[in-house]
C-alpha cells in the first residue's frame, strides 16, 4: 500500500508563476520523493511477506519511514527558507520563498541516490515529532528575538524624533520606554495619562534614591577635583556613579509628578493656565529633589510640597497680573483677602475697613489702599449683555468730553462777546482781550500789555477801567446776562 507523504512547499506553488528552471527543479524533487516512497513501499512489502501476521506493524513502519523522510525535508527547508527571505526581494514574496526552498533542497540532494530504509534505521514517530517541535521552538525563539530587536529600534527612532519618553520600570532593570508624539485634543488628559504610568514610591525607595543622588553629587565633586593624569578606571567609575545619580534623580522626579498636579489644582482660575501652573510646580519639584535631606526622617512629599507651593505662588505673582505687583505686596493682599473671607463668615456681612485694620494691625487708610492694589484690571472691550452687542467701555462716562449743549452755549457766548467788543475801539478791545485771555486763554499782566502798546502799566490800568465801565452799560451787558446761569 503506497504511503502518503507530507505535501511540500513546492507543491503548493502555482506553476504558472514559475520560471522553466524552477519548474525543472520541482520536477526533479518530485521524482526523488517518488523514488523514496517506492523504496519505502518495497521494504514494507518485504517485511509483510516475512511476517504476514504483523500487518499493522508493517503499516506503522512505512508511516515511520515516510514521516522520517518528511522530517528530514522539513529540517532542510527551514534554514533554506530563512536564507531565502533575507536574500530574495521579488514582487510575489510567497512564491519567491517557495522557489528558494525548492532550489536549496534540490542542491543538497542532487547527487543522492534513493535508499531502501531498514526498520532498524527508521527513528520512532515520537522522536521525529519531538525533533520537529524543538526546531519549531528554535524558530519561534528567533522570531521573538527579531521582534524585540525591532521594537527596540522603533523606540530609539521615536526618541530621536523628539518624542516624550516616560520610564515605568525600576532603575536597576532595563528601561522600557513609552513614546508619545504629536498634538492631542486634550493635552492635560494626555499628560495625566503619561505620568500615571510611573508607580509611586514608599519611604524605603525614596531613601534609596536619595542615597544614589547624594553619591552622584559627591562623585561629580570628586571628578572635578581629579587630576588630569588620574587612572582612566577611576575616572570611569566616578562617571558611572554620576550617571546612576542622574537616573535616580529622574526616577524620583517622575514618581512625584502627580503631587505637582494635585497642588496646582488649588490655584486654578487665578490668571494662569493649568498647564502653566504644573510647569512652574515642576520647577519647584526639581528644587526639592536637589535639597531633600533623607536623614531627617520625613517623606519626600512632605518636604516637596512647600517648594512646589512656593514656585507656583511666585509664578502667579510675576505672571498672573496685567500690572505686576511686588511679591511682598501680593502676600499682604492675599492675607487681607483671607481675613476678609473669615470675617464675612463670622459676622454674616462685609467687614468695614476699621474692623479689617484692627484685625490686621494696620490703619484703615492702609487697608483701603491695599484693597485698591488687589483689584484686577478689566478690558474696556469686555462684551456685556446676553448678545454681547455692547461693550463695557460704552457705559463709562468720559469726564473730559464736552457735553453737546454746553458746547453750543459756549459757541454762542463767544459770538455775542465778539459782537460786544466790536462796539469798542481797537485799543480798548485789545486791552480787554489780552487782560482776560479771550484770545489764547492766557491772561496777561499790565506790564506785558503796556509793552505791547508802548505805554506804562498805569495807562493800561486806566484804559481797562474805562472800558469795563462801558461794558457795564445795559446796552452792551444785557445780551450777555443770559449766559451767567
Amino acid at each position: 500500500m503506497p504511503t502518503k507523504t507530507r505535501q511540500t512547499v513546492a507543491e503548493q506553488v502555482d506553476e504558472s508563476q514559475l520560471t522553466p528552471q524552477q519548474k525543472s527543479a520541482i520536477t526533479r524533487r518530485k521524482n526523488k520523493e517518488a523514488a523514496a516512497s517506492a523504496a519505502g513501499t518495497a521494504a514494507t512489502d518485504e517485511g509483510a511477506a516475512q511476517k504476514p501476521a504483523a500487518k499493522t506493524t508493517t503499516r506503522k513502519t512505512a508511516a515511520k519511514s515516510t514521516t522520517a523522510k518528511a522530517a528530514t525535508a522539513d529540517a532542510a527547508e527551514k534554514p533554506a527558507a530563512k536564507r531565502g527571505r533575507k536574500s530574495t526581494k521579488a514582487e510575489a514574496p510567497a512564491v519567491a520563498d517557495d522557489v528558494e526552498v525548492t532550489e536549496t533542497v534540490e542542491d543538497v540532494h542532487e547527487d543522492a541516490e534513493p535508499e531502501v530504509i531498514d526498520d532498524a534505521d527508521v527513528p520512532d514517530v515520537e522522536d521525529v515529532a519531538a525533533d520537529d517541535d524543538s526546531a519549531d521552538d528554535e524558530d519561534s525563539d528567533k522570531k521573538d528575538d527579531e521582534d524585540e530587536e525591532s521594537s527596540e529600534v522603533q523606540a530609539s527612532r521615536a526618541e530621536e524624533r523628539g518624542g516624550f519618553v516616560i520610564s515605568n520600570v525600576d532603575d536597576d532593570a532595563p528601561v522600557a520606554q513609552v513614546t508619545v508624539s504629536g498634538a492631542t485634543a486634550d493635552p492635560v488628559k494626555d499628560y495625566l495619562k503619561l505620568i500615571g504610568k510611573v508607580a509611586l514610591l514608599n519611604a524605603e525607595q525614596e531613601v534609596d534614591l536619595a542615597l544614589r543622588i547624594e553619591a552622584g553629587l559627591y562623585a561629580e565633586h570628586k571628578l572635578a577635583e581629579l587630576p588630569d593624569d588620574a587612572e582612566k578606571r577611576h575616572r570611569w567609575d566616578l562617571e558611572q556613579i554620576i550617571h546612576d545619580g542622574k537616573i535616580a534623580k529622574n526616577h524620583l522626579l517622575e514618581a512625584n509628578l502627580r503631587l505637582v498636579v494635585s497642588l496646582a489644582k488649588r490655584y486654578t482660575g487665578r490668571g494662569m493656565l493649568f498647564l502653566d501652573l504644573i510647569q512652574e510646580g515642576n520647577l519647584g519639584l526639581i528644587r526639592a529633589v536637589e535639597k531633600f535631606d533623607y536623614t531627617k526622617g520625613f517623606k519626600f512629599s512632605t518636604y516637596a510640597t512647600w517648594w512646589i507651593r512656593q514656585a507656583i505662588t511666585r509664578a502667579m505673582a510675576d505672571q498672573a497680573r496685567t500690572i505686576r505687583i511686588p511679591v511682598h505686596m501680593v502676600e499682604v493682599i492675599n492675607k487681607l483677602a483671607r481675613v476678609q473671607r473669615q470675617m464675612l463668615q463670622d459676622l454674616g456681612r462685609e467687614p468695614t475697613p476699621e474692623e479689617l485694620a484692627k484685625e490686621l494691625d494696620m490703619t484703615p487708610e492702609k487697608v483701603v489702599e491695599v484693597q485698591k492694589y488687589g483689584r484686577e484690571p478689566i478690558s474696556l472691550h469686555t462684551p456685556l449683555g446676553e448678545d454681547g452687542d455692547s461693550e463695557f467701555g460704552d457705559l463709562i462716562e468720559d469726564s473730559e468730553a464736552v457735553v453737546p449743549a454746553d458746547a453750543v452755549s459756549f459757541t454762542l457766548l463767544q459770538e455775542q462777546l465778539h459782537s460786544v467788543l466790536d462796539t469798542l475801539s481797537e485799543r480798548e478791545a485789545g486791552v480787554v482781550a489780552m487782560r482776560f485771555g479771550l484770545t489764547d486763554g492766557q491772561p496777561k499782566t499790565l506790564d506785558e500789555i503796556g509793552k505791547v502798546y508802548g505805554v506804562t502799566r498805569e495807562r493800561i490800568r486806566q484804559i481797562e477801567s474805562k472800558t469795563m465801565s462801558k461794558l457795564r452799560h445795559p446796552s452792551r451787558s444785557q445780551v450777555l446776562r443770559d449766559y451767567l446761569d
